[in-house]
């Protein structure tokens, strides 16, 4: 939990933001094979033949080769201004504008006493059905986010950049049928579902954690099977045998 301030004008609302997503993945510890001794990484200068501790590393720019510009800690602090300490709020747009492929991390943002800025903020996204956007720093690095209202209160969303995103080169679009195009809509159609995010298992931990007590048992463990599938290439008939199976 990170504690922190929107600036929205000459408001100022005090606020706390958390992440919102976990790592719930199986964790491994590297071991070596032989002896399943748990592997040190070690920080190694060769130019002093030492291990080296963390507090004697620094940040180096290779301007040229073996050549380096150093940059301490207390010279990056520098860099960083009150404001972007801050949220600073620079505009409002429509969340339909914001491609999803721009969206990184999510934080959850509220406050820990009631807070009347900080309703009639959330009150006037609700009213003019915008999103804010804003500039801050998390860690070390700058971000521009998206403030928005879900179901679950106010979300923080970190944006990448425009030069940190691969858009691939565009293909011409292939030529297909009226009637392939009904028969896909009709496949959408009979596989229509809410969206219930309780029912979305992590299928690959399961089967991890599966093997994981399965071995503690002395079970062997067991290659799952592929589903068999037929190999259609005409599409016509890809998309009938479909909907015969749905």
């Amino acid at each position: 939990m990170k504690k922190t301030t929107i600036s929205f004008g000459l408001v100022s609302i005090p606020v706390e933001i958390r992440p919102i997503i976990k790592n719930n993945d199986v964790a491994f510890n590297q071991l070596h094979k032989k002896c399943l001794t748990r592997i040190k990484y070690i920080k190694y200068c060769p130019h002093c033949k030492k291990e080296v501790k963390q507090a004697d590393i620094i940040r180096g720019y290779q301007y040229k080769k073996d050549d380096y510009v150093t940059i301490s800690n207390e010279e990056f602090e520098m860099l960083k201004s009150d404001e972007e300490k801050v949220i600073e709020i620079v505009g409002f747009v429509d969340m339909k504008e914001i491609e999803p492929i721009f969206l990184e991390k999510s934080y959850f943002v509220s406050v820990s006493t009631k807070s009347k800025a900080f309703s009639l903020f959330k009150a006037a996204l609700e009213a003019t059905k915008k999103v804010a956007v804003a500039k801050t720093i998390i860690g070390t690095k700058f971000y521009y986010v998206v403030l928005r209202l879900s179901e679950d209160g106010l979300i923080m969303n970190t944006l990448y950049f425009l030069e940190e995103i691969i858009i691939p080169e565009e293909v011409s679009e292939a030529k297909f049928t009226k009637k392939e195009l009904t028969l896909a809509i009709d496949l959408i159609n009979s596989l229509k579902m809410k969206f219930k995010p309780e029912e979305l298992k992590d299928e690959a931990q399961d089967k991890i954690k599966e093997m994981i007590s399965n071995k503690l048992d002395g079970k062997k463990p067991k290659k799952v099977k592929a589903k068999q599938g037929k190999n259609i290439k005409d599409l016509m008939t890809a998309l009938e045998l479909s909907l015969k199976n749905v």
